[in-house]
């Protein structure tokens, strides 16, 4: 694997540690945001019966790794050799992050499909579908432009992970409300099965040590 390369010093600018300062607030309010959403998501997912509102709780906690690998990442930027060696394996830790949300969601909406067992409304599941549909947007948008301005492409990877929260926020929601309004229960499991080619993608990606820019080297160029 191929680390994208990461220019630096032992001694960073003043401008750079404060992108790193913003850096971790952001992760450590991802950290936070998604603590809550696995409770929330999976106690209300275990509730309703509902496969996707339970993977979006698996895929928080998945989010949780992800974001601890990006504040370690961080940590280490003051070191030039630490720097570079916490970036290889960040970016191998998402990379198996993404891995395994892909196989999370595909096994458990291919059972979903198979036991034809439709889930329950969940009011709290569509709230909290519609709520991280804002705040995880914005997060990703905001540490995307750290990662970017330090050219870690660990981090801009990380971000992606964060951006496919989004998406699976969305699925979620559009999932919840047809089988609220309408009884189409596989609406869920095959919505959340859309979503796996481009969360394996990505996983594989990052394994190749190829960041979200598309790039192998020189993030941000």
């Amino acid at each position: 694997m191929t680390p994208p390369h990461v220019p630096g010093s032992a001694a960073p600018s003043p401008d750079r540690a404060r992108l790193v300062r913003r850096g971790l607030w952001l992760n450590y309010a991802t950290l936070v945001y998604n603590s809550l959403e696995a409770v929330i998501a999976i106690g209300a997912g275990l509730v309703a019966g509902s496969i996707a509102l339970v993977g979006f709780g698996v895929d928080s906690v998945i989010e949780l790794t992800a974001s601890g690998a990006a504040i370690w990442r961080l940590h280490t930027d003051r070191d030039a050799a630490a720097r570079e060696r916490s970036e290889r394996v960040t970016l191998w830790v998402v990379g198996v992050c993404f891995l395994a949300l892909a196989l999370y969601v595909a096994v458990d909406a291919t059972e979903s499909l198979l036991t034809r067992e439709p889930p329950g409304e969940s009011v709290v599941g569509i709230a909290l579908a519609a709520v991280s549909l804002v705040v995880m947007p914005l997060l990703a948008r905001a540490k995307r432009r750290v990662a970017l301005a330090i050219r870690s492409g660990a981090l801009v990877a990380e971000t992606r992970q964060t951006m496919i929260c989004t998406y699976l926020s969305a699925i979620l929601l559009v999932g919840l409300l047809l089988n609220s309004a309408l009884g189409w229960w596989w609406a869920d499991p095959v919505a959340a099965l859309g979503m796996v080619p481009l969360i394996a993608h990505e996983g594989v990606e990052a394994l190749r040590g190829r960041d979200a820019c598309g790039c192998a080297d020189h993030c941000g160029d």
